[in-house]
């Protein structure tokens, strides 16, 4: 099954038995040749891969405006949690953590572009370290990884429209936690290995199931909100996902 073009444009053309340009004309930016539709059977093509200047300005939008959420729950939420969960049971501080692994779900929601989860996470890591984060370099460390659990979902996803999967089947609720859920693994790894080795095995293991909770809720479920909030407003309007029509209710994956 061919799956319609995507919103941003494709990497190519339709194709047809003739050679490329003889009889007809391509309008710029156009996504089709004029009458030239693709024939039943044919393999879907990749569309929609190669980033554009709007991608990259809202990809910074989102990367610099989440890098002071992040820095804002480091300087409000974190210093009070910590005092508790340090004298009650330091892992406790995975319930919180989910919270800084927002950037990447939601940058792969909007952006739909290889490469923008992990974009969006590392930018917003970067954005707090530069405004005086407490938690210094190493975040950008522990953002790129997170950046990368999410973008490996992404990429799940793209496989599947590859293989002519429909062309927005997969973007639903349970991608948003699935991406939340890989940002989780990857931040409880690095996180365990560069802020808390000296911690017991389990602790740490706790930890990390914890801060998986906190991923999938947080920066998954949130992410979703976030999204499905701007939708209706429009300006989403020149990417893919402002063309999805799709509702709330997940469908089947």
């Amino acid at each position: 099954m061919n799956p319609s073009p995507s919103a941003d444009g494709p990497d190519a053309t339709g194709t047809s038995g003739r050679a490329p340009g003889a009889g007809r004309s391509t309008a710029p930016g156009s996504t089709h040749a004029a009458g030239n539709t693709p024939a039943p059977g044919t393999a879907p093509r990749r569309t929609g891969t190669r980033w554009r200047v709007v991608d990259i300005v809202v990809a910074a939008i989102i990367g610099v405006a989440a890098g002071v959420v992040f820095l804002a729950w480091s300087s409000s939420v974190y210093p009070v949690f910590s005092s508790w969960s340090s004298v009650a049971f330091p892992p406790a501080l995975g319930l919180i953590a989910g919270m800084w692994v927002l950037a990447g779900p939601l940058g792969g929601l909007i952006i739909r572009k290889p490469g923008a989860a992990l974009f969006c996470e590392l930018l917003a890591a970067t954005t707090e370290a530069a405004l005086g984060s407490q938690f210094g370099p190493q975040i950008l460390i522990t953002g790129t990884l997170q950046g990368l659990g999410a973008e490996l979902v992404f990429w799940w996803l793209r496989r599947r429209q590859a293989r002519g999967a429909r062309r927005l089947a997969a973007y639903t609720l349970t991608t948003a936690l699935l991406a939340g859920l890989g940002s989780g693994i990857a931040m409880s790894v690095g996180d365990i290995v560069i802020l808390y080795p000296a911690w017991a095995p389990m602790h740490q293991l706790t930890y990390a199931v914890l801060g998986w909770i906190s991923a999938t809720a947080l920066a998954g479920g949130l992410s979703w909100l976030i999204y499905r909030a701007i939708l209706p407003t429009g300006a989403l309007s020149s990417f893919a996902s402002g063309r999805d029509a799709r509702p709330t209710r997940d469908a089947a994956a």
